[in-house]
């Protein structure tokens, strides 16, 4: 098994994350996603179409998109919620809403702050900003009182949303006091890892 990525791509820290919290050896290769796509090594355009990370290679298959990568590791290997009907139904659902909402926001006002506004469209980071607003509010929500978004234990769920919830004030945004907390938890975890740790 092969994970290619990068510590500053959210997407490719959500899979590296669910490999490590599932105990799923692997190997791991560093793709520059700051380099021309046509520039990145041979292997890893033959097996992702469109050259973005992540890309997890698994007895010769390739899998692209994170969610759809977290649950292909859920469901394969049974973990991180994959054990049940309602662990993946729980899944399923909040990796769509992080993607349509946190997944969206956060890695564009990232990057606004990267590039100081260059290339956005006027109105554009106020935009993305009273979205984060309102997905802020419903992680709340989603959350409830429970330690994990599976529950009392972490899953793919988890690991979606924890891709960019990690860089929110990189993004210069504040966190609510739950997604605080949540971060710390997740922080805590033996298998959570620093970016620049997952991809060296």
């Amino acid at each position: 098994m092969k994970l290619y990525g990068h510590r500053d791509s959210g997407h490719a820290c959500k899979v590296a994350l669910a490999l490590s919290l599932a105990g799923i050896e692997h190997e791991t290769a560093v793709i520059d996603i700051w380099a021309a796509p046509e520039t990145r090594p041979a292997d890893f355009l033959a097996v992702s179409p469109l050259t973005e990370v992540p890309c997890l290679v698994i007895d010769g298959a390739a899998f692209t998109q994170s969610g759809a990568i977290l649950m292909e590791i859920a469901t394969r290997f049974g973990v991180l919620g994959g054990d049940s009907a309602e662990g993946l139904k729980r899944g399923r659902e909040i990796i769509l809403w992080e993607a349509n909402r946190l997944g969206m926001c956060l890695p564009q006002l990232k990057e606004a702050r990267r590039v100081n506004g260059e290339g956005f469209p006027e109105g554009a980071v106020e935009w993305l900003r009273g979205r984060y607003a309102t997905d802020a509010a419903n992680f709340d929500r989603l959350l409830g009182g429970a330690p994990f978004f599976h529950g009392a234990a972490p899953g793919i769920g988890d690991c979606a949303v924890w891709g960019y919830a990690q860089w929110i004030e990189a993004a210069g945004e504040h966190p609510s006091a739950a997604m605080d907390t949540w971060r710390d938890r997740m922080r805590a975890l033996p298998g959570t890892k620093a970016p620049g740790d997952f991809f060296v």
